[in-house]
């Protein structure tokens, strides 16, 4: 119910509830209508649609003419001034975090792995791939090659949640001090398609990542990101943040503001 004494607007009180219940997943299935939510919060049917208005603004749920409105999947935003964890990512969000582990093993270097490592061709090293879930999909696909003489730790490390990096620091004790990333725009394969759930025409994100200690290469990265449910933001001064308000739900799918 909302509080009429309050200063706050009856529209700004409903916005607040209702998005804690969208992120505590109570409209999973149904969002519900202009009428039930006039007749669930006892206000008129101008308030419920500024309401929604505003949640739609905000990229949370998606009004359609003449089937209402329904919930959107949240956009992970991820600022690009320092090392960043996808798996922090998502938990900053409140979004349950997994990975599903599709190899963890032993195998030669490749020519390009060994160069991008340097180490000798066919030098043992550590290969994990995961698929990387925010909630019920999946939102990434993971590749890594580590040097098995600084990682062969995490063959025996529980690898089905969590960031790569916090299990090297701690199966390892090998602690990431910097690196470089190329990302661009891809358009997945129809297998690549399949693993992500990646509805046709959205494109994805492509990233490799070579991660140091010291000067040391320690880990060789692909992953393929969808672009449906990923942004990147690029912050300045420092600590400078966007404001979701002024985005429409166009903007919040594809753009990158970098």
């Amino acid at each position: 119910m909302v509080d009429r004494t309050s200063p706050l607007p009856l529209w700004a009180q409903i916005v607040d509830d209702l998005r804690r219940r969208l992120l505590g997943g109570e409209f999973d299935e149904h969002f519900p209508t202009d009428e039930e939510l006039t007749r669930d919060y006892e206000v008129s049917r101008q308030t419920v649609r500024e309401a929604v208005r505003h949640l739609s603004a905000q990229g949370l749920v998606v009004r359609q003419r003449g089937r209402g409105s329904s919930v959107t999947q949240p956009i992970l935003e991820q600022p690009l001034h320092s090392l960043y964890s996808l798996a922090s990512t998502v938990r900053a969000r409140g979004i349950e975090e997994r990975s599903e582990v599709l190899a963890a093993e032993s195998r030669p270097a490749t020519a390009e792995v060994a160069t991008q490592l340097g180490v000798g061709a066919g030098a043992g090293i550590v290969f994990i791939e995961r698929l990387r879930f925010a909630g019920a999909e999946p939102i990434a696909w993971d590749r890594s090659w580590l040097p098995a003489d600084q990682a062969r730790a995490l063959l025996h490390a529980d690898l089905s949640s969590g960031g790569l990096y916090d299990l090297l620091a701690t199966h390892c004790a090998q602690r990431i001090t910097g690196g470089w990333e190329r990302i661009r725009p891809v358009v997945p394969e129809p297998t690549e398609r399949k693993l992500l759930r990646l509805p046709s025409k959205v494109a994805a994100f492509s990233i490799e990542r070579l991660a140091l200690v010291g000067d040391t290469p320690i880990e060789w990265r692909r992953s393929l990101i969808r672009g449906d449910r990923y942004s990147l933001i690029a912050q300045w001064p420092a600590g400078a943040q966007p404001r979701p308000e002024g985005l429409t739900r166009e903007d919040a799918n594809f753009l990158i503001r970098a």
